[in-house]
């Protein structure tokens, strides 16, 4: 069992800087790798980011290439993901999710990642 909680979501301007950041506990075996994903309101999740055993791989969506950053504190048992020249698209809310053994499709897919957090709103306006 690995227990994820989102923090630091909220409200930006266009053009600015968020930095979500998930505390991790729990099963290490779950956590070969950590993601964050996001789903817009009448959109189906997607994979924003993600890291397989710490950083080994390390995956970013065409959309937020150069933008966002991920990032895995092992110390402080956190995942964080610095989104900077946020735009308004960005808007969304967005889930920290761990995941063991690979399942299906690409290591960074959705089906890979067994347990989720209950998700941070970020809103980007203009």
């Amino acid at each position: 069992q690995v227990h994820l909680v989102e923090s630091g979501g909220g409200s930006v301007q266009a053009g600015g800087s968020l930095r979500l950041s998930c505390a991790v506990s729990g099963d290490t075996n779950s956590r070969r790798r950590m993601g964050w994903f996001r789903q817009a309101p009448g959109k189906e999740r997607e994979g924003v980011a993600a890291l397989f055993l710490g950083g080994v791989s390390t995956y970013y969506a065409d959309s937020v290439k150069g933008r966002f950053t991920i990032s895995q504190d092992n110390a402080k048992n956190t995942l964080d993901l610095q989104m900077n020249s946020l735009r308004l698209e960005d808007t969304a809310i967005y889930y920290c999710a761990s995941g063991g053994l690979a399942r299906s499709g690409s290591w960074y897919e959705a089906p890979n990642f067994i347990y989720w957090g209950q998700g941070t709103q970020v809103t980007v306006s203009s």
